[in-house]
């Protein structure tokens, strides 16, 4: 299987299918419950696109340089940027897009139960908890051992991210945990199992002794991890850029930074006085 073929077949149809779906929701005039308009998903989803090439490109060219995973150069276009061949930043935005038309679908048919309710609490813990995690694996990068070398830098790259999701939107995303579940769940299975036919296909391949040689069915743990942490980037970041009590609590923290920046602006300091 070359790699155009996966992306062609995996990605580009199914994205296909939702952007069907999506048109025939704009119709029937379905509406997302709590969340921001169409057009606001688009400007999100075309952010988030970028900042997926961006944070991704330097990560995933250290992987390739290091020999961590590799392409079969017969199943590639021949086109590399950096170390990477074309098709993985195409996978990039794809990935991106099917996560986020995935997402939309979802938003304009799960409910969330109830009102929201702000909770510091949930913030404060998750983020510590995830922070916690974070060290140890760059605890477990720094020491050398080999064959954790994929996972850690899968980890130590992603959950920074996470991170400050979670310290801003952890109890926004717990309100909306339904839609999260369902968003991030299913496209992570579905990719996983796209990817390790891949895999088997001889597409791509890991270093076994970089590698903790864990499989899940016919794909390593730490591809199943990276699945799962993009994923859930995209949607924890969809739904915290579009949710209502997103924008209100921006609008509040504006609104009190600038009400501080006021009073010191215009407040006389001991020496004038």
């Amino acid at each position: 299987m070359t790699y155009f073929g996966f992306l062609l077949l995996f990605l580009v149809v199914p994205i296909g299918l939702l952007l069907i779906l999506m048109v025939r929701d704009r119709q029937r005039r379905k509406i997302a419950a709590g969340f921001l308009d169409e057009r606001s998903f688009w400007l999100a989803l075309g952010l988030h696109v970028l900042l997926a090439i961006v944070y991704t490109t330097p990560w995933d060219n250290y992987l390739v340089a290091t020999r961590v995973w590799y392409y079969n150069p017969n199943l590639i276009s021949g086109v590399v940027l950096g170390w990477v061949p074309l098709e993985e930043y195409i996978f990039f935005v794809l990935e991106t897009v099917l996560v986020g038309l995935w997402w939309l679908l979802l938003v304009r048919r799960v409910k969330p139960s109830g009102e929201f309710r702000p909770r510091r609490k949930i913030r404060i813990v998750s983020t510590a908890v995830l922070a916690a995690i974070w060290l140890s694996t760059v605890g477990v990068l720094i020491s050398g051992w080999k064959p954790g070398t994929y996972l850690s830098v899968i980890l130590v790259w992603a959950l920074p991210a996470i991170m400050l999701q979670l310290a801003f939107g952890a109890d926004i995303l717990w309100h909306f945990r339904k839609i999260i579940i369902f968003a991030i769940l299913p496209v992570f299975l579905y990719i996983s199992t796209a990817d390790a036919l891949a895999i088997s296909s001889g597409t791509w391949a890991i270093d076994p002794d970089q590698s903790l040689r864990i499989w899940i069915w016919a794909l390593p743990v730490e591809e199943a991890a990276f699945f799962l942490v993009t994923a859930t980037i995209i949607g924890f970041g969809l739904t915290l850029s579009l949710a209502h009590a997103s924008l209100k609590r921006w609008l509040a923290w504006a609104d009190r930074y600038f009400r501080i920046n006021l009073r010191i602006s215009t407040s006389k300091s001991p020496v004038e006085e």
